[in-house]
This record gives structure tokens, C-alpha cells and sequence, in this order.
């Protein structure tokens, strides 16, 4: 696994505070997503959710349980450890008193439970020939921290075809703006949860941002999404 010290060196920080959304090098090796995606069938899962039900798009996912498998975990705790500081940035760019980010994960996933927000978020997306996932976010509660990752298990053209990841941002009295993002086995794209600042003549603005993955034209697409809030 990439030791995220790369991450720190290419200014992740710099990149989701002027942005909202950046991409990292290599997290995962070919073994690590081989053994993420034969879980899928053989893991311990809180929740299987199939989109078409609710009107979400085509494909499924399932919602890991606690205690999250080691990998999943240790990825989880260390994300979220990066991410603090443009986590800290964004909550005074955008009067989020409400939200408080501690050091460490541990004490943040406090703050969600005192809350009454228990369940464990990260999960496992599955997409087939056909399969999308519609514009969203990933709220799950009053409190979340403003940042996520996907990370992309499949190889792009060998295991499946289409299937981009897209992010658009709603800008107040502008047109939406859409970004595809590229990613590559083992990437992953971090991107913001709800609202990035937008600095505006009079300080900052609220810019929405959704998420969703294009339709898939041919083969299996696995996703690990890292969501870093607990849900009610």
C-alpha cells in the first residue's frame, strides 16, 4: 500500500481546497483489490442494497460491519489523517460550527456516536454491462466529515469498459459544471461530501457537488468507497 507520504508530497490539501476533488497515486496493489473483490461474495456485510429498488441508478453495493476487515480500516484511519487539515480549512471557510475534527479517526467516529450515528459506512460497489449510478451525495447524518474516497479495484479497458466516475458542481447563479475523472486500478479519487468554499468578492460561497459513475458498457466494475462518517 502507498504510504500516503506521496500523497502529502503532490499538496493534497492545496488540490481540495482550490478544487474540491483530487486524485492519488497508487493505494492499492493487484492483490489487495483481488482480495477486496473476491470479499464481495464472502465478507461480513451490514447491508446489500440493489439501486434499481430506490431509484438510484443500476447496480449494487453492500455496506461493510463492524470490526471493518484490517485493509479497510487501516485505509479509513490514515485518509482521514490527510485529510484533517483541508477538513479544518473548509469548516472556517464555511462557518461549519457545528463540526469538529479531531486529530485522530477514533475521536471523530466519537463525536458520530455520541450522536446516535453508529453504522459503519465504507462499501463495495458492483456495476455490470448496463449498470450507472445516479448524482449523489453521501451525507448519512447531521454530522459528516466533508471528504470521501473511491478507490477503483477493476482494471479500465481489461476488466470493463465505460463506467466513468463523474463529479459536478452546482454553482450559485452560474451553469453546473461536470468533471470526468480518470482513475486507474488502485487509485482513488478524493472528492468533497456536500459543499466546497468558492471564493466569491465577498468571502466564501457553498458550491454542491454530487458524484456518479457513467453507464458501463462491457464487464464487472468493483469500487472500495471510503466514506469517514458513521450514519444513523
Amino acid at each position: 500500500m502507498n504510504d500516503f507520504l506521496e500523497i502529502q508530497k503532490s499538496n493534497l490539501t492545496d488540490a481540495l481546497v482550490e478544487h474540491g476533488f483530487a486524485t492519488t497515486g497508487r493505494l492499492l496493489d493487484d492483490e489487495q483489490c483481488q482480495l477486496l473483490i473476491a470479499g464481495y461474495e464472502t465478507a461480513e456485510y451490514r447491508n446489500h442494497i440493489k439501486m434499481a429498488r430506490y431509484n438510484f441508478g443500476r447496480g449494487e453495493y453492500k455496506y461493510f460491519s463492524y470490526p471493518l476487515p484490517p485493509l479497510v480500516q487501516d485505509l479509513r484511519m490514515r485518509l482521514y489523517d490527510r485529510l484533517v487539515p483541508a477538513a479544518r480549512i473548509w469548516a472556517e471557510r464555511l462557518n461549519m460550527n457545528n463540526h469538529y475534527f479531531p486529530a485522530n479517526h477514533i475521536d471523530f467516529l466519537k463525536t458520530c456516536h455520541d450522536g446516535g450515528q453508529m453504522r459503519p459506512t465504507p462499501l463495495i460497489l458492483k456495476y455490470g454491462p448496463e449498470d450507472y449510478n445516479c448524482l449523489h451525495q453521501d451525507l448519512y447524518g447531521a454530522l459528516y466529515f466533508p471528504f470521501q474516497a473511491v478507490i477503483l479495484l477493476s482494471e479500465p479497458e481489461v476488466d470493463f469498459s465505460g463506467g466513468e466516475f463523474i463529479i459536478t458542481e452546482t454553482r450559485p447563479r452560474m451553469q453546473s459544471r461536470a468533471h470526468v475523472i480518470p482513475l486507474k486500478k488502485g487509485e482513488a479519487a478524493i472528492f468533497a461530501v456536500n459543499y466546497r468554499p468558492r471564493k466569491t468578492v465577498k468571502g466564501y460561497s457553498r458550491t454542491s457537488l454530487r458524484h456518479g459513475v457513467s453507464k458501463v458498457r462491457t464487464g464487472n466494475r468493483y469500487t472500495l468507497g471510503i466514506i469517514l462518517h458513521d450514519a444513523k
